[in-house]
């Protein structure tokens, strides 16, 4: 089967429906074919801060776009008005595809916004995207498992909505594991001494992942008591992830990707993607 062939083989965006997309976590390259072949008939596309610009692209030069920010502490739109243009939208009969960093369904937001789309008996699609964690620690060549160091993995948030941080500690602290942390650096230091505090070595392996699997991806590893140090002095700055556990450790040999830091924030057009981009996008 061809890629064309591929990207046919469920329907395209339908008016009056809503589909919630995961953007995946930077890298255009990473969106789901489904994702792009929707994007490409959507007659608005309302996206968040971190979706790559070549994947707003890809809708036609007709469609709306509408920008609504959404980062930690900082929306250009409150949820409720994103629901509401949502709604009004899809009421309207037009093909809305609603762009998310990462997954939607992965501190995303996404099932406040299905609830809300389906409470007022609108029909919504949920398209799963390469979620931050997964993609950002390929690109950083940490193994979120390993049968040497971690048999599970824990995903948590350091921004929670009443600005607390009462996370299960001693959960989040349990040996053989991998912790991943997004929205966690602006409290970095209080999270790594909660941590050790309840029973995570000082010299467990740790790390900062700033803007992954984009060109302006960089990484700061240390340990988890000298950590957020580290970070500290490198200038990591949001949007980054945090990812704690014996396989950061596995870093140094398995790094991979060479980012390119005076590449511009969007990857610009490889030679030869012209015509996988029109086989997927066209049909």
């Amino acid at each position: 089967m061809s890629l064309p062939e591929l990207a046919c083989v469920r329907p395209g965006p339908q008016p009056g429906h809503v589909y919630l997309v995961g953007a995946g976590p930077g890298d255009p390259e990473l969106l789901t074919l489904r994702g792009a072949r929707l994007v490409a008939g959507a007659e608005v596309v309302i996206y968040d801060n971190l979706v790559s610009p070549l994947i707003v692209d890809l809708a036609p030069a007709a469609a709306e776009r509408i920008y609504v920010g959404k980062k930690a502490a900082d929306h250009t739109l409150p949820q409720e008005e994103i629901n509401a243009l949502l709604i009004r939208h899809a009421r309207a009969g037009r093909r809305v595809v609603r762009l998310k960093g990462g997954d939607p369904f992965i501190f995303g937001r996404g099932g406040e916004e299905m609830e809300a789309l389906m409470t007022a008996g609108l029909t919504v699609e949920v398209v799963p995207g390469v979620t931050a964690a997964a993609g950002i620690a390929a690109y950083a060549g940490i193994p979120l498992t390993h049968r040497d160091h971690a048999q599970s993995v824990v995903f948590a948030t350091g921004f929670l909505k009443d600005g607390a941080l009462e996370l299960d500690w001693p959960m989040l602290a349990r040996p053989h594991q991998t912790l991943v942390i997004y929205m966690g650096i602006s409290r970095l230091s209080e999270i790594c001494a909660r941590l050790i505090e309840h029973g995570l070595p000082a010299s467990t392996p740790a790390g900062v992942i700033e803007r992954g699997t984009t060109p302006q991806q960089r990484v700061a590893v240390a340990t988890l008591g000298s950590l957020a140090a580290e970070v500290a002095r490198a200038g990591i700055r949001p949007p980054a992830l945090t990812v704690v556990g014996g396989v950061v450790g596995l870093y140094p040999r398995l790094a991979w990707f060479q980012p390119d830091a005076g590449a511009p924030s969007a990857y610009p057009p490889h030679a030869g993607c012209t015509a996988v981009h029109r086989g997927v996008t066209d049909v």
